[in-house]
């Protein structure tokens, strides 16, 4: 059974193939839960232009039915806007 530690884990496995972070460090993941190994998550991308989004959604979804996912259900938003942390500022060089 899937807990969200799993969860975490797998969105710790999947980066921005630009950016080379992953979509939890970058912040992406604005909320998520697992019920009876159904995962629900409500994520965003660094722009609504990203043009990684299918890629990253597709990441997840694989890499979260390997870890025993029997659905995966992702919603994108844009509210509130992605906004980079300080630190993960500093870790960009911005």
């Amino acid at each position: 059974m899937l807990n969200k530690e799993d969860l975490i884990d797998v969105f710790k496995k999947v980066e921005d193939p630009e950016l080379h972070i992953d979509v939890w460090t970058l912040g992406l993941i604005y909320k998520y839960d697992v019920i009876d190994n159904i995962v629900s998550i409500t994520m965003t991308f660094t722009s609504p232009f990203c043009p990684y989004g299918p890629q990253l959604m597709e990441d997840l979804e694989e890499k979260l039915k390997e870890k025993g996912a029997v659905d995966v259900k992702i919603e994108i938003t844009f509210d509130p806007p992605w906004q980079p942390s300080e630190e993960l500022r500093e870790m960009m060089g911005l």
